[in-house]
């Protein structure tokens, strides 16, 4: 894990005052560690089926892709409004400064499929729990959400709650 960490920079104040903002471009940027990256994320999931992986954007596309390529499934986005040309199901939903909302293609999963969700951070939960319910609200059944890092403190499993096996290969 330390050679994961060393690739993760902290940069103070990011977005805003008081945040300390978690930079994976490094890791990003280093062959082996992103392919470490992308195997600890995907190895849980093995074995159990997977047939599609979704990810929000942006950086949920990033280790998405390679994550389905790695389990040998598809990749769905999950994208802000307007960005997808076919028919969309959409989920709107709270942020702690006001609201966004999410879509998805309507045929992009099925009822019975099993999904595995995929993002970079888990911090508060917000965006993850809105990607499970768009997903889930589909039929498709849940089987995982696995991210590269979890901010402990901000209680992001709670939010999301339910019997979802969540995966973070990091922990701060």
């Amino acid at each position: 894990m330390l050679q994961l960490t060393d690739l993760i920079r902290d940069i103070p104040d990011f977005p805003k005052p008081g945040i300390l903002f978690k930079d994976i471009t490094p890791l990003l940027g280093s062959p082996a560690g992103l392919a470490l990256a992308v195997e600890m994320m995907a190895s849980p999931y093995r074995g159990q089926g997977i047939q599609k992986v979704c990810g929000a954007e942006s950086r949920g596309f990033i280790f998405g892709t390679a994550i389905a390529q790695a389990l040998s499934a598809g990749f769905v986005p999950i994208r802000k409004p307007g960005k997808l040309p076919a028919e969309t199901k959409a989920i709107s939903y709270d942020l702690e400064y006001g609201s966004d909302t999410l879509e998805i293609h309507a045929d992009a999963v099925h009822p019975g499929e099993k999904i595995l969700m995929v993002d970079d951070l888990l911090a508060t939960g917000g965006t993850m729990k809105a990607c499970c319910d768009l997903v889930s609200g589909i039929g498709a059944e849940i089987v995982g959400i696995t991210v590269l890092i979890e901010l402990l403190a901000l209680k992001g499993r709670e939010h999301i709650g339910g019997p979802i096996d969540i995966h973070a290969v990091l922990e701060f």
